[in-house]
Order: C-alpha cells, then structure tokens, then sequence
C-alpha cells in the first residue's frame, strides 16, 4: 500500500494544530494587509483580519510562493510515496492553476485536485482524502473520487450587513 500525503490550504478552516492530529499538511495562504505580507493560521489571526476588514484596510490575497509549495511537496516525498493536493478551486483562486503546473514536474507523484471547493467544503474533501489513502487507495484514485463528488456539496454564505437587513425586516 503506498503511503499518501494530504495537503490542503488554510482556506479549509483546518487550523494548523488540527491538521497535525488529522496527519493531514496545511499550506498556508497569504494576505497583504496594508503592504505587509501575512500567512494565514502562521502571523494572522481572524480576529485580526476581521479587525482590519472592518476599519476599511487595504487588502487583498496572494499566490502561495511557488518555492514554498515545492518545498512543502519535497520535504513530504522523502517519507510518502505521492500527494493529494487539495487547493481551493481554480474559480476561485490563482493557487490552484500554480499547482497543477508545479505538478508537472513531479513525475506524477503530486496529483492536483479541482473539486470547485471552498471554506467548509474544501475541509471535508481534506478528510474524505484521508479516509481513502487510509483505506488504501492510491492518490490518482482520490483525485477522480473527489473530483466526481464535486457537485454534491453546497455551502452558503450570506455577508453580514446582509443578514442583518433581512433579519430585521423578519421583525
């Protein structure tokens, strides 16, 4: 049985003490906060991103430094034999485009997954992964698992100032 690397980002909601216990890697995300670089669930809490979203700072989000996820993806070779890399979805986000071209070089032992996943959603793809290299499937195996499961989940997000108009018209 081949040993299986699950690497998914910090938009999962898995913080990085949780994926230790899950034996799952957490590739951290960043954001510029008023030109200062942070790396989600590293040098930034919510509560400090919240704070600076509400006083109006001028941010935005980031590529993970290609470097960093090839050093994350190196340093986890030496001890398995492939990964599953479960990036938010190429709809939403740069990372996951990066990360199917860094695979390329890998010789197929990093398999990039495009399940159109976010937030809550993305977090179970993560331990739906880590069920299957558990039960002994191997990373192109969870790859096209993941990616036929992608259209039965949903989330829904509503934005806050929204809620609150619609909660007071309830009134």
């Amino acid at each position: 049985m081949k040993k299986i690397a699950i690497i998914t980002d910090s938009n999962s909601g898995i913080t990085l003490e949780e994926a230790k216990a899950l034996g799952i890697s957490i590739l951290p995300m960043p954001f510029v906060l008023e030109g200062k670089l942070y790396l989600e669930g590293i040098d930034i809490t919510p509560e400090f991103f919240f704070e600076k979203l509400i006083a109006g700072a001028d941010m935005s989000t980031s590529l993970p430094n290609p470097a960093c996820v090839e050093e994350l993806w190196d340093g986890l070779l030496e001890t398995h034999d492939e990964i599953v890399h479960i990036p938010t979805s190429c709809a939403l986000s740069a990372a996951c485009e990066s990360a199917l071209g860094l695979a390329r070089g890998y010789d197929n032992r990093v398999h990039v997954v495009d399940n159109q996943r976010i937030s809550v959603s993305l977090r179970q793809s993560a331990l739906d992964a880590k069920v299957l290299a558990e039960a002994g499937k191997d990373a192109a195996q969870i790859k096209a698992y993941l990616e036929e499961e992608k259209s039965f989940s949903s989330i829904y997000l509503m934005v806050e100032r929204m809620r609150s108009r619609l909660y007071r018209r309830r009134i």
